[in-house]
């Protein structure tokens, strides 16, 4: 069993109205990190990432990843009773985060101004699709929409075809900064006792990583062209074909290039032809780079390329898919894989990218639809017969 006292947000309480994706991805890595965090769900149906699939022993994919290590508690928020018991839970709080659709937070009670009037080192963050203000405010901000309005999906697939990304990148990336949002305002309160009002948006995340495409469009007038697995400013930058599959190779320098055509390869007439010189002379003659690079795989099987790519120190890479993913030896020969358990049964997880030297991250179970609400209440001072009470009258679950 970790120590939570040793993990770095031990003591810190997280209160979180959050759905979906992105805010429950930066309160699970808050989790991870040893915070407590109390799920604020809806009665009867919860955070309607529950039902996205049943992929997980009858559990959602979606909810399985982002709700380890948290509470739950069933509250309806349209009741006073309900509204009074989550306010008790933030006023008790160190930071409440919430990702509800524009305004509903403000509606219910719950807006920053209002939380952090009598309670200045509350740290209060509101994630959103399109931020605060603006013509986009209210307008519904999924994923795959983000994706487009931020012109993440003109830039991603192929020259025939535009496609979003296989996962929900604007809701990481908005996680992502929250999370990081969230240890900055605590970072800053232990040094100044003062909270703050953080605000995230995913349309603001995704314009944040699309800096390289859109420096080069502002500033070439020309659109960045859908590449597939290539690269617009590299070349030789692709997936080559090899005797028994694919091989995924990318050249970043000029001594890289000569590596590959020599060493790897035994064609040193290829790093000396004029037309492939320098970076940017390969990306002029792409088809040509290309067609040679494709001409010297084929000779190869993937393994013996890859082994040989490896020794030249060229950087490469199997097209793995999720299967090879899963049984990829990286996450098995580093002790990458744990046991979670879920109101379905335990489910292997892999531990969180930030990795200490001596403590590991919290690992602990996925909750069931008001696992908690008990337990929380009688925190609060009620004691069985009031949540009886509060039970029956559909106020909690």
């Amino acid at each position: 069993m970790t120590d939570d006292g040793a993990l770095p947000l031990a003591g810190v309480t997280v209160v979180s109205m959050e759905q979906a994706v992105a805010a429950p991805l930066a309160t699970r890595h808050l989790a991870d990190l040893g915070a407590r965090v109390i799920k604020i769900e809806r009665p009867g149906r919860g955070d309607f990432a529950r039902d996205y699939d049943t992929a997980v022993h009858g559990l959602a994919s979606h909810f399985v990843w982002l709700g380890r290590s948290k509470e739950s508690i069933a509250v309806d928020l349209k009741s006073l009773q309900g509204k009074e018991i989550v306010r008790s839970l933030i006023d008790r709080a160190d930071v409440f985060v919430q990702n509800l659709a524009p305004g509903a937070a403000d509606r219910l009670g719950f807006g920053a101004a209002e939380l952090r009037r009598d309670r200045e080192d509350l740290i209060v963050v509101d994630l959103s699709g399109y931020g605060t203000a603006g013509p986009f405010r209210d307008r519904k901000a999924y994923d795959m929409l983000v994706q487009a309005e931020s012109g993440l999906i003109s830039i991603t697939g192929t020259p025939e075809a535009p496609a979003k990304t296989g996962v929900p990148s604007a809701d990481i990336a908005a996680g992502l900064y929250t999370f990081s949002g969230v240890l900055g305002a605590l970072f800053r309160r232990e040094r100044t006792g003062k909270g703050a009002h953080v605000q995230i948006s995913m349309f603001d995340s995704l314009v944040e990583w699309l800096g390289h495409p859109m420096y080069m469009a502002m500033y070439t007038g020309k659109p960045v062209p859908r590449m597939g697995v290539s690269h617009t400013a590299i070349a030789p930058y692709d997936a080559y074909p090899t005797a028994d599959g694919e091989m995924l190779i990318g050249i970043q320098n000029d001594r890289g290039w000569r590596t590959l055509a020599a060493d790897v390869f035994g064609r040193p007439d290829l790093a000396d032809d004029d037309r492939f010189a320098t970076n940017i002379l390969r990306v002029q003659h792409r088809a040509e780079v290309d067609a040679e690079v494709a001409e010297q795989t084929r000779r190869f099987t993937t393994v013996d390329l890859g082994e040989r790519l490896a020794a030249a120190g060229v950087a490469a890479a199997q097209l793995n898919d999720l299967d090879g993913m899963v049984a990829h030896p990286q996450l098995s020969q580093r002790d990458r894989w744990r046991t979670v358990d879920t109101e379905a049964g335990p489910v292997r997880a892999v531990l969180p990218p930030i990795t200490f030297d001596d403590v590991e991250a919290r690992m602990d179970p996925v909750p069931a639809l008001g696992a908690h609400t008990d337990a929380i209440l009688a925190e609060l001072g009620m004691t069985d017969g009031r949540i009886g009470e509060l039970r029956e009258a559909a106020v909690v679950e």
